[in-house]
């Protein structure tokens, strides 16, 4: 009996990027050569290490993408073992990216993966740039906000607001609670981008202080109670830092008295790191089908094998099984995903002059602002080293640092509050000088 060839490890894959189709996408082209690309040149970025990121990592190079790179500043917990598979016992204190990586890398031939163990805001701009898709597996609206911001300020728009399409970061974005998750598709300028869509997210829980203070009824009351009143009470000011194991293990504790001293039961180690760190309670079915869907949504954008998602998948298996995909619409008006906040100055506004005016302007409302100019740092106000190297500007017209050209786009990172709730953000600024030769006066003084 002849011997029969081993199926191809692509097997599956080719059938995607080998064949023509009836749902393709415009720009399709079947073949050997597509598969080739997609393993040589396609990067991808996966922002986050935790449940759903460990499914995104093994989904992506099993389709396929040999060039990943992944992000996480947090470390493997005891509680991560039971949902993300790529950790073991041993692994517990290591980088979650950096062990993520090392074990896809060994089950996985051929994929490289290079792990970043540091918070998303420490990676300058460009780094996002260097990626042709940015995979979500996040866990946070505040981090969510803000990848969604870089990504969109690579977004140029044409004289006429068009957004021109070589400038697009495409982003595929998951995320799941209990039984419940969603994947969409964020393609800036053309879909609506997180910012727009920020409502979708229900406002977290809050407990009033007097409750917590003098009539707790449940487990979770008497966690609120060491975290956000006895600590402060214990530590004269020191800020409390929920990744630090002491910081957690003193306020579990003091839960505990508490909840003992009212005949409250149910206070547990893991419930008072899910209480003080909003920790969402996580299903590894749930993780591996909405990582599955964004893997296929990221090969759809990457070879164009079908049209994409339009552009939001929920699923809902509390009860049997649900899923449905809405279009959302984008905002035209969005800060973020939009051609930029229009600010006119004069020519001799300085750099410093221009810093403080964002704090004041009611569209961006930002303080401590760090400014990039074409990927240059103008003025950042860390690490230390580099505010001691840019410093210098300050003093300096704007005017003459953007090298004396009329209108251009500015990036502005700092602190943005919006409904009491201060975060990290980037906002995309349409800079325009009066006077200047070629400009228009928009009697737009201040940004309006």
């Amino acid at each position: 009996m002849a011997d029969t060839a081993p199926p191809s490890k692509s097997r599956d894959l080719d059938k995607l990027l080998l064949r023509p189709g009836n749902l393709v996408g415009p720009t399709f082209d079947p073949g050997v050569q597509l598969r080739d690309d997609l393993q040589e040149y396609a990067r991808v970025l996966v922002v986050g290490a935790g449940g759903l990121g460990c499914e995104l990592l093994k989904d992506l190079a099993l389709s396929g993408f040999k060039n990943l790179e992944v992000i996480d500043m947090d470390r493997i917990e005891v509680t991560n073992l039971n949902r993300q598979f790529l950790f073991r016992l041993e692994d517990v204190g290591k980088p979650k990216a950096e062990v993520a990586a090392k074990r896809v890398m060994e089950r996985i031939s051929g994929v490289n993966i290079v792990p970043h163990f540091c918070r998303i805001e420490d990676k300058d701009i460009g780094f996002y740039n260097d990626f042709n898709i940015i995979a979500l597996g996040l866990d946070s609206i505040e981090a969510r906000s803000y990848i969604n911001a870089v990504a969109c300020s690579f977004l140029e728009y044409d004289s006429d607001d068009n957004p021109r399409e070589e400038t697009m970061k495409p982003m595929v974005d998951g995320g799941t609670e209990g039984f419940k998750g969603h994947a969409r598709v964020i393609v800036p300028g053309v879909t609506p981008c997180f910012e727009c869509t920020i409502w979708l997210f229900p406002p977290q829980v809050k407990f009033p202080l007097c409750t917590l203070a003098e009539t707790p009824r449940n487990a979770a009351h008497c966690i609120e109670y060491a975290h956000l009143i006895k600590w402060d009470e214990a530590h004269s000011g020191k800020a409390f830092d929920p990744d630090n194991p002491d910081h957690m293990k003193w306020v579990y504790d003091e839960a505990v008295k508490r909840a003992e001293l009212f005949g409250i039961p149910g206070v547990t180690y893991s419930l008072t790191q899910g209480v003080v760190k909003n920790i969402i309670p996580a299903i590894a079915s749930t993780n591996a089908i909405i990582s599955a869907a964004c893997t296929l949504e990221t090969l759809k954008i990457a070879s164009g094998c079908s049209k994409t998602l339009s552009n939001y998948l929920t699923y809902n298996g509390v009860e049997g099984l649900h899923t449905k995909v809405t279009e959302f619409v984008k905002d035209k008006d969005c800060l973020v995903c939009g051609p930029g906040v229009l600010i006119e100055l004069d020519t001799t506004v300085t750099l410093k002059k221009f810093i403080n005016m964002l704090e004041e302007h009611p569209k961006l409302l930002m303080t401590k602002a760090s400014i990039t100019y074409h990927g240059k740092n103008l003025y950042m106000q860390a690490p230390p080293v580099l505010e001691e190297m840019t410093r210098s500007n300050l003093e300096l017209p704007l005017y003459d640092l953007m090298d004396k050209i009329p209108k251009d786009v500015l990036h502005a990172t700092g602190t943005i509050e919006k409904d009491n709730k201060k975060s990290s953000g980037l906002r995309k600024l349409r800079v325009v000088f009066k006077g200047v030769d070629g400009v228009i006066d928009m009697d737009m003084a201040g940004g309006a």
